[in-house]
């Protein structure tokens, strides 16, 4: 297992002001990720996490720093990082298995015959729970097949990193808890270097072995980062009833307070002390049944 599989160095984004100068997004973002490791980054909204997902992607042009995957610079998109946005973004005229086919024949057209690259996408089709609906086109399945699909479509790429940008922030929370269980399931078998963006710090927990923990923007940068100790595979009811569970939780929840106060204290004037703390993160926790 190669320990430095994925190298962030002194990554940086700015963007050009209207009125001159420029807007700093992400500045000075240093991680190392361990081949087969499943990281995620969380923080408050806007504090560059996508930004940094799609740096990695090779979808954003750096501004500084440099990235280096598997001992190869990151320079450009590439088949070698699989991606699952929010919205799978699926071409309503293809059927389900035409979806997942039409990136894997564009990925392995040269090296495998037509035959093996249709199975392998209802393969992946099949372990996302879609067996029985591999020739239904997007507007037949729900919101939660359709993300099923294009998490199928990324794995069935065989990427060397796969990248997830807020995966379930679309799908009604049952929904979200089903396909949690379908990414550890297809992640387990796998063993992809994973990289997740992520608000939810249940989600974190549940999925991670690392999680970084991103200050607020301007420059944002990496605050922490937390080792999750508990071992694979995880049992979702065993963590819940682990008191070291909601000791992570309550140390996640304290760095995103501790970032929402240096918000209110950098927008505070000299006239007006800066405002308390507002109320702690909205967590969602559904009860297991």
């Amino acid at each position: 297992m190669n320990s430095r599989y994925l190298e962030l160095w002194r990554v940086s984004k700015s963007y050009p002001k209207p009125g001159g100068g420029e807007a700093v997004i992400v500045q000075d973002f240093n991680l190392t990720i361990q081949q087969g490791e499943f990281v995620s980054l969380i923080g408050h909204s806007g504090c560059g996490k996508s930004t940094v997902l799609s740096m990695i992607a090779g979808l954003t042009k750096l501004s500084g720093g440099g990235m280096v995957l598997d001992h190869r610079e990151i320079v450009a998109a590439g088949p070698d990082r699989g991606i699952v946005f929010q919205s799978p973004c699926l071409l309503p005229w293809l059927t389900a298995l035409e979806n997942v086919q039409l990136g894997v024949d564009e990925v392995l057209g040269r090296s495998q015959p037509r035959a093996a690259r249709r199975a392998l996408a209802a393969h992946y089709l099949e372990l996302v729970g879609l067996g029985d609906s591999l020739h239904k086109r997007p507007a037949q399945l729900s919101q939660g097949m359709r993300q099923r699909v294009g998490i199928a479509r990324a794995f069935a790429l065989q990427p060397k990193v796969l990248l997830l940008d807020e995966p379930f922030g679309m799908l009604d929370a049952i929904t979200r808890l089903e396909l949690q269980e379908v990414l550890i399931d297809l992640w387990t078998q796998d063993n992809k270097t994973a990289v997740m963006v992520t608000h939810d710090v249940d989600e974190s927990l549940l999925l991670s072995d690392r999680i970084v923990m991103m200050t607020n923007g301007p420059a944002a940068h990496v605050g922490e980062i937390m080792t999750v100790p508990f071992a694979r595979p995880r049992d979702r009811q065993a963590l819940l009833e682990d008191p070291a569970y909601y000791q992570l939780r309550e140390q996640l929840i304290a760095f995103l307070e501790s970032q929402e106060q240096h918000r209110y204290e950098a927008q505070a004037t000299p006239a007006e002390p800066a405002a308390p703390a507002s109320s702690r993160p909205v967590v969602e926790m559904v009860p297991v049944a």
